[in-house]
């Protein structure tokens, strides 16, 4: 009995869960900010308590999800049109190389070690520091790997938004 009351409840949650990304639209499972991946998770820890939580109220956990999709969704407007709640409920991406070059102040900021940094540039098929343009870490935690040739300029555009300040330094080892 206690399987079966188990499979009803996941049948009964993910539809929820699809009616509402249905009628909200892809963007309520996207993990393009700090908010968007807070909220994600909040509705991975309900689905997981509702399951699993035997005297868990099953029609609190649909209000919950549902309350974490209409917060979402009632957020998006608010950070377009409002600098100061982007601002607020997002973290800003931080540079923490460019042209070569480590910028260990901001390297520290993203709580980013040495080791992250050389996995990203072996990961993004860097052979050599100079064809480092920038490493971002982005809002989302995901390090963002900017490549091409010595001095090839980068568009303002793909940069705007993004802290820069931070002292200058050689990564340890690199000629």
């Amino acid at each position: 009995m206690e399987f079966l009351d188990m499979l009803i409840k996941v049948v009964a949650i993910m539809a929820t869960i699809i009616l509402l990304t249905r009628i909200l639209g892809l963007r309520s499972f996207s993990k393009m900010s700090a908010f968007d991946f807070a909220v994600t998770v909040a509705i991975g820890s309900v689905l997981a308590s509702v399951l699993t939580t035997p005297d868990q109220n099953f029609w609190i956990g649909i209000g919950a999800i549902a309350a974490l999709y209409a917060w979402k969704m009632a957020m998006a407007p608010l950070r377009t049109r409002f600098d100061w709640v982007r601002r607020l409920v997002d973290t800003t991406p931080l540079l923490v190389m460019r042209d070569g070059e480590v910028l260990w102040d901001n390297m520290k900021a993203a709580h980013m070690t040495h080791d992250d940094l050389l996995a990203k540039l072996r990961q993004a098929n860097v052979h050599h520091m100079a064809e480092v343009r920038a490493v971002i870490m982005e809002s989302t935690g995901v390090v963002s790997v900017m490549s091409g040739p010595d001095h090839a300029e980068i568009d303002d555009y793909l940069l705007q938004d993004i802290r820069t300040e931070g002292k200058r330094g050689r990564l340890a080892g690199a000629h």
